[in-house]
């Protein structure tokens, strides 16, 4: 820490008194930066008049490249972040993009050892036995080199920072900020503040250049999610790490963007992924704490299996607010409720208290009831995220820069999908989480989104409980008695009066139909003579609409079907119903069991008279 208390923060103000005062050199970087992005759009308008755009596209890729790199840091994870989206760049664009995720060009080593021995104040022979004489990987911020410790003969990787790093970043963003400033007051059709969103990008990509902030955010990020067995997060030596300097755990994996590689070493990498999202997830909805920078360079896959995730300069957090109105905005998704997914923007700090949502209502539903053709699951999310933005430019949205970090976060991780199953849906593989989090998590917000997605119109819709129950056991962290406990405690608690007359008309309707299914499927399986016998020459004893008797048969095996999940899911114990038995003994439930034990009665009493008048 007494190593850090130099480190340099973002200010607006600072730069603009810097790079203010100094315009042949602001005017120098803004031409270098038209003259190469300006030529190579100018190379691509004549690719495309001559009719060779398609045949060109390898070159022109690598020149985009090339340009990124001579921009330098800034545009180097612009290209990044292209480099994992290939439902915008062509295939040529992305090999050669991947690249600069750790192929970038490399600074003298005499100057990054001079930066070691200066930054730990210790000879450098003092530190290592062995370390590798030129860099194994260069970053956009730094290279790193391979090493073993003197003292402990740990492989370690060290990374070490480009001189003259913040001089460059510092000027394009006083440059970039001030593009943003003629967007906010020119560009009418972006309602969000650009200056904000960079000065949000801006200040975490210095916090980048803080390495001992970085090895702080990989001790959080390890004690938060390093917990599952996939999941692996290099130690950080905090002996030999200063501002510029950054000393780990060596990780030998591979890259998630190299899938022939992955797969040699007998894995699959969607499964990477998946593990990937479940992470990513847990992080943006259950703690709030993620990765904002997860590109292929960033995540590795393991030899045993796991997935390694590295560079924590740039993280976010999730407002815990946010986190909850995540999760029921889905859920509204899922009911087509767009009067609620609009009142869902002012928890998500989208929208101001004082503006009217009712007009934002008929483009939600213009939107989506085009888009939910196909199930929730079966969404593109980049789809998703297009026709979302398209209706907040239209109306006075201001994205938080955590929801953009968000965003950015996920396309990437379905762009890295996407290179193995182009028919990957990232919303598909995020569903088991959030059906768990529904069935288990006892905040009251998700309590009550639970209930809008299981009740309609007074009627409890088994169907939804029995989809949330088969995707939740596809979460590993998933147990019957999560889900059973926060149930009941809603259902008898306080303000539970209107559920349980809910819950108890069901009952009514569920013990009526397991006990005439059970007397149905009894007579059917005697013999036939009995059955005449027994039904006194008639075809059926139990007479009732076939309708009315398909739809009790179909509630009674849906029910047993539930019961089965609960039975056969992780960790089931009978004496996990225990504590009903305990509840049932309290006011509330005496009550309740009252009522459906004279429901139950009135209901077969009226079938059997039904029955008796019929024959």
């Amino acid at each position: 820490m007494a190593r850090a208390v130099n480190a340099s923060a973002y200010s607006p103000e600072v730069l603009a008194q810097k790079y203010g005062s100094r315009p042949a050199k602001v005017v120098l970087r803004t031409l270098e930066i038209l003259t190469g992005l300006g030529t190579f759009a100018l190379k691509l308008l004549l690719d495309d008049r001559r009719g060779v755009l398609e045949k060109m596209k390898r070159e022109r890729a690598a020149e985009l490249r090339g340009i990124f790199t001579r921009l330098g840091p800034t545009f180097v994870k612009i290209g990044q972040g292209l480099s994992t989206r290939p439902d915008i760049c062509p295939p040529e664009f992305l090999e050669e993009l991947a690249e600069l995720q750790d192929a970038l060009p490399t600074f003298p080593d005499a100057e990054a050892f001079a930066c070691i021995e200066r930054e730990l104040g210790l000879p450098l022979d003092s530190i290592y036995s062995v370390i590798s004489p030129s860099p194994i990987a260069a970053a956009s911020l730094g290279q790193v080199y391979k090493a073993q410790l003197k003292y402990s003969g740990q492989i370690v990787a060290v990374k070490v920072q480009r001189p003259g790093i913040e001089e460059a970043i510092g000027l394009d963003f006083y440059l970039i900020r001030g593009l943003g400033f003629l967007i906010n007051k020119y560009v009418d059709f972006i309602s969000s503040d650009v200056v904000a969103l960079i000065d949000e990008f801006a200040r975490r990509v210095y916090q980048e250049l803080n390495y001992v902030q970085e090895g702080q955010n990989a001790r959080r990020f390890k004690k938060l999610y390093a917990d599952k067995a996939d999941v692996l997060v290099p130690d950080i030596f905090w002996d030999y790490t200063s501002v510029k300097v950054l000393t780990m755990d060596w990780v030998d994996g591979v890259k998630l963007s190299e899938q022939e590689a992955i797969e040699k070493q007998g894995l699959k990498l969607l499964d990477l992924v998946n593990t990937g999202i479940q992470c990513s997830l847990r992080q943006l909805l259950e703690y709030g704490y993620f990765h904002a920078d997860p590109h292929p360079g960033n995540l590795l896959a393991t030899p045993d299996g796991k997935l390694a995730f590295l560079d924590f300069g740039m993280m976010s957090e999730t407002p815990e607010d946010a986190r909850s109105a995540i999760i029921g905005h889905v859920v509204h998704l899922v009911n087509r409720d767009y009067e609620a997914m609009a009142q869902d923007y002012y928890a998500l700090n989208f929208l101001s208290p004082d503006v009217d949502v009712s007009p934002i209502v008929p483009a939600l539903r213009s939107f989506f009831d085009d888009a939910l053709n196909a199930t929730v699951s079966e969404l593109n999310f980049k789809t998703l995220v297009d026709g979302l933005g398209n209706v907040l430019y239209q109306y006075p949205f201001n994205v938080p820069a955590y929801y953009a970090l968000i965003l950015r976060s996920l396309t990437v991780l379905e762009g890295l999908a996407l290179y193995a199953d182009p028919n990957f849906k990232v919303l598909a593989a995020s569903y088991p989480y959030f059906a768990k989090r529904l069935l288990t998590d006892p905040n009251p917000y998700l309590r009550d989104a639970l209930i809008e997605l299981l009740f309609k119109d007074g009627r409890f819709r088994w169907n939804r409980l029995e989809n949330l129950l088969v995707q939740g056991r596809k979460d590993r962290d998933f147990t019957a008695k999560e889900a059973l406990q926060p149930v009941l405690k809603l259902l008898l608690g306080p303000g539970g009066e209107e559920l349980r007359a809910l819950v108890g008309k069901e009952a009514v309707c569920v013990t009526e139909a397991v006990v005439f299914g059970t007397m149905i499927d009894t007579y059917n399986s005697i013999p036939e003579p009995v059955k005449s016998i027994i039904s006194n020459g008639t075809t059926q004893p139990f007479r009732m609409d076939d309708g009315d008797r398909e739809r009790m048969l179909e509630l009674r095996d849906r029910v047993f079907r539930i019961w089965g999940l609960l039975r056969s899911s992780q960790n089931f114990d009978p004496s996990l119903l225990l504590p009903i038995l305990r509840v049932l003994q309290e006011p509330e439930a005496r009550n309740l069991s009252g009522q459906v034990v004279g429901g139950i009665s009135q209901r077969l009493a009226a079938r059997l008279l039904q029955q008796v008048l019929r024959i």
